[in-house]
């Protein structure tokens, strides 16, 4: 399996991330998160490869974050799997843009923790 680069196009942190990419010659799949949002199944193996708490999966900066109240949402004990299948609905609730490699998963564009994963 290749890299999965997982992104909204007009978002200007994935935009960074993928000329990063470019730049370092590193190869990947491109997938367009609001036409091919990730389903409940997929991020919840992203998650357990990742490491990371659920929330960071969260948008937390996006619109559709703040207008479903979903903070409140986690903050009440939101079981994992329910927030699984709110992330899948729609693509904006998404932290992006998502690096899914073979034993790893990226989430945001943090320079150094792609340079160590990924170079």
């Amino acid at each position: 399996m290749g890299l999965l680069f997982v992104e909204y196009p007009k978002c200007s942190t994935c935009k960074k991330a993928k000329a990063w990419l470019d730049a370092q010659g590193v190869s990947y799949t491109d997938r367009h998160i609001v036409e091919d949002n990730p389903t409940a199944e997929e991020l919840a193996a992203w998650h357990a490869k990742s490491g990371l708490p659920l929330r960071r999966f969260f948008n937390t900066s996006g619109m559709l974050y703040r207008e479903r109240n979903v903070k409140a949402l986690l903050d009440a004990g939101m079981a994992d799997s329910e927030a699984y299948a709110l992330l899948a609905e729609n693509g904006m609730l998404v932290k992006r843009p998502i690096v899914v490699g073979e034993d790893f998963v990226l989430v945001g564009f943090k320079e150094p923790e792609w340079e160590q994963a990924l170079l």
